[in-house]
């Protein structure tokens, strides 16, 4: 899959995701056949697995790909060294699966509705989605889905965090990014090692995501590289601020007192007018640019816009923290732990003490 602002979009909204094995075995409402399946795929992960340093040092594997490990290693020593990120075995391995994702997430919703359809684990929390690890199974999952009058989207994953509960490897498919991509994935999986707050999916990625930009900004300055270009940055977030306002008139549309008829008609005009807002932001901003032209030109529904603002929608709260204690990770970590114990209410308020207003969110992202 190449490497282009709109597949790192993607891959950010689909591969956050945390389809812990144990967690599945400790769910008695999972049925046999959906966690033998996770079981057997997380087994095969884990046997595919191989220490990046063998790799490395084996004259006889692929030139290319001892290169990427060795520069990925760097990051990693980098992201416990700097950061004060877990100092463990994860990402010091390599798997290879030999296919372009390595899970299959099913998101699902009620045709007139955003709510989506959870699944509750013990450890991980609830989450909006199903995982599979054979794409077949996603989706015959969403076609029953579908014939029960669901809405749903299917996301492919090239990357996930097991929370430490495993070694998590770099996977072959992480390899296809470029440095930037690869080094912050790397950060941003292993501060969901560090911290992660059950039932909480915005507090969590949002997190992660700002310890991920400003663990990049720092690694790239210890190279001597210039800053990063931020303007895929922007440009992925005015296409995630065009979903974000469809979601808002799709709310409420579904909760104004129209008939269920009305309401189908009037989803189709919604998503008709993004994808007419999204061809004149195009043209007129972009210079034509058409990467997103796949996404939006593709099937529309609820589900497909479910993973959107999740992955910023705090980032600009934890920007403001990282300043008060003068960038001092372990610090920061304290703090983001101490907020992860306060309940969803009063976590909530906190982060909006840090950030307190739509227009301070879009010009710390800017």
């Amino acid at each position: 899959m190449p490497t282009s602002s709109f597949t790192a979009l993607i891959d950010r909204i689909a591969r956050r995701s945390v389809p812990l094995l144990l967690a599945v075995l400790l769910n008695g409402c999972a049925s046999l056949d959906y966690y033998s399946q996770l079981g057997r795929g997380q087994l095969q992960l884990l046997a595919a697995r191989e220490p990046v340093q063998a790799v490395v040092a084996d004259s006889t594997r692929d030139e290319r790909l001892r290169q990427r490990l060795a520069h990925a290693q760097e990051a990693r020593r980098f992201a416990s060294d700097a950061l004060a990120l877990p100092d463990n075995r994860s990402y010091r391995l390599y798997a290879d699966l030999h296919r372009p994702y390595v899970v299959w997430n099913v998101f699902a919703t009620p045709e007139l509705s955003l709510q989506p359809v959870t699944h509750c684990f013990p450890i991980a929390g609830c989450v909006a989605y199903r995982g599979y690890y054979q794409q077949g199974r996603a989706r015959g999952t969403a076609a029953l889905m579908q014939r029960q009058g669901l809405d749903t989207y299917i996301g492919g994953v090239e990357a996930y965090s097991t929370l430490g509960w495993f070694d998590d490897p770099i996977l072959g498919s992480m390899l296809r990014w470029d440095d930037d991509r690869l080094d912050s994935t790397i950060f941003h999986e292993l501060a969901h090692q560090r911290l992660y707050v059950p039932d909480d999916t915005a507090f969590n990625e949002s997190y992660a995501s700002f310890v991920e930009r400003q663990g990049l900004r720092q690694w790239r300055e210890s190279r001597g590289l210039a800053p990063h270009d931020d303007a895929d940055e922007r440009q992925r977030r005015q296409f995630t601020e065009l979903i974000l306002a469809t979601r808002e008139r799709l709310e409420r549309l579904y909760q104004s007192p129209l008939g269920d008829a009305q309401k189908r008609r009037g989803k189709v005009e919604v998503f008709e007018r993004l994808r007419a807002d999204y061809r004149a932001l195009r043209d007129s901003q972009w210079r034509g640019d058409r990467r997103y032209d796949g996404w939006i030109n593709g099937s529309l529904n609820n589900a497909r816009l479910l993973p959107f603002g999740l992955y910023d929608k705090w980032v600009p709260a934890f920007a403001t923290l990282f300043r008060e204690v003068d960038g001092d990770w372990p610090t920061f970590f304290q703090r983001c732990e101490a907020l992860g114990r306060l309940g969803p209410v009063e976590r909530q308020a906190a982060l909006e003490a840090l950030a307190p207003d739509r227009s301070q969110t879009k010009e710390s992202t800017q």
